[in-house]
Formats: structure tokens, sequence, C-alpha cells
């Protein structure tokens, strides 16, 4: 997209994700998301001919869990990697990609450096592709947030909510070539066949600890106060699609600047 051209996408990288060492999305170009591990490349050695060669299996669904992350702590004793600063918040960003609110956003993540999650919907990717592209090239990570965002996913049938799951991962890899390790279900509501669907897909299922309810659009005020009192650790949500995010743009302009004042560092999951 022409206006994000001058986001300083490397500086956001170097200054955001390197620091975390918690890079999980698989990368490649986009196309059939993987199902199977790479093979291990062996120097052939002289000998007698080897014997059939078996063919690699798809790799193990996650456990499933019983219960979503809300804290970096927590996510971090299911998902292998270096600690997190002491002062470390991740901030989630859910419903886009949108063709207005994603790049506002995205270029007021840039000016602060902040990397971030994109908790992606599959069809709001759908025919916003570049939007997609764009997160991912600024640096940030993607998330599966399933095709539709239904609200009552909790209640579907396991096949409903497979299919939910599967047909975002396809779209958010095949347009981003980015495959999501973290889902979060629409408005945290969980089930076990909720739980059963991210662990198939080998996703962590994420929600939150501080959530200014900006979706509401309860003035940029009172999503600023509610951010302001996030506390190390925490993973804070806010959103970029889904109705007028003109109050979460405001906030965020004054949020993240304060939280850095405080020291917190913002990570990406």
């Amino acid at each position: 997209m022409a206006e994000l051209a001058g986001l300083s996408r490397r500086r956001l990288i170097g200054a955001g994700l390197a620091a975390t060492g918690t890079a999980l999305v698989a990368g490649g170009s986009a196309g059939p998301r993987p199902t199977t591990l790479p093979a291990t490349v062996v120097t052939p050695v002289a000998g007698p001919p080897a014997g059939p060669t078996p063919s690699a299996s798809p790799p193990p669904a996650l456990p499933t869990l019983d219960r979503p992350v809300f804290t970096l702590e927590e996510y971090r004793r299911l998902v292998p990697g270096p600690p997190f600063p002491a002062n470390a918040v991740a901030l989630t960003i859910d419903d886009g990609p949108h063709p207005m609110w994603t790049p506002k956003v995205l270029r007021l993540l840039d000016r602060y450096h902040v990397p971030a999650l994109f908790c992606l919907i599959g069809n709001q990717v759908l025919g916003h592709e570049t939007v997609a592209k764009d997160i991912v090239a600024a640096g940030h990570h993607v998330a599966n947030h399933t095709w539709s965002h239904p609200a009552k996913i909790a209640g579907y049938v396991p096949d409903r909510v497979q299919q939910e799951v599967d047909r975002a991962q396809d779209k958010i890899y095949d347009t981003t070539g980015k495959l999501p390790t973290i889902f979060r279900s629409p408005g945290g509501a969980v089930s076990p066949a909720v739980f059963a669907a991210a662990a198939k897909s080998r996703m962590v299922p994420i929600n939150w600890t501080n959530d200014p309810r900006d979706w509401t659009r309860p003035g940029t005020r009172s999503i600023t106060d509610r951010m302001l009192a996030a506390n190390p650790g925490q993973i804070l949500l806010c959103h970029d699609g889904g109705g007028d995010r003109a109050q979460t743009c405001a906030a965020l302009a004054t949020v993240i600047p304060a939280l850095q004042a405080r020291g917190y560092q913002f990570v990406a999951l």
C-alpha cells in the first residue's frame, strides 16, 4: 500500500521482535499451508542401497488445553523461548485487517517502534489482502481470529468450529505466507471444541489481561485510562476492525508513549 511505503520496517523489527526472541510463525512463500515437517537433508554415502525412505509424518497436535493464556508468563510456560523482560507488555489488535484503520495503527506503531500481534479475521483478509501483507511486511505477527468472527462459537459443534479455524488459517497463510501459531476466539469465548480445534491446528489459544472495551466506543478518555492501568506481564487488547476505530487510534497515540515512558517494553507474541 503506497501510503505505508515510508514505514521504517527494518527499524521496527530490530527494536521489537529481535528483542523478544519469540518469532513463532512459520515463514515462506504463499501457497498450500504446510502439513508436514521439513525433510532433513542428508549427504549420500557409499554403501549398500538404502531401503524405502519413510514419508515425513504430519506434526502432532498440541496438547488440548482447558483454559486460554492470559499473561506473558503463562504463554512462556507453554511456548519455549527466552524469558520476557520483567517490564514487558504485549499489544494485541483484533478484527482486522481494515482498509482505513489498520494503516493508521501501523503508522502509529512504526512511529514508536512497537511490535504487535494482529488477530486477523479470515473474511476480512478476503478483499484486503494488501493490508494483511502490509502488517507482515512491517514486521508484526499474525494470529487466527476465525473466518467469520462468530460470537456464539462456544456453542458450535466441533466440525463447525474446525471449519472456522481451518478456513481462516488457509486464507491467512495463502495471503501472507505466515502460518499462525496463536488463536484468539471471538470475544474470548471458549469450549472443549474451541480448544480442540486450536490444538489440532497447532495453535496456542490466548485471551488478554487488559481490555479497554474499545470496540464499544466508550470514548478516547475511557480507553486511555483503562490501558494506562496495565501492569508488566499483561496482554493488552484493542481493535483495528469491526467499526469506527478513531477512538482507539487516538487512545493508542497517548497510551504507547506513556507506557514507554514508564519503562515498559512492548513485545510481540
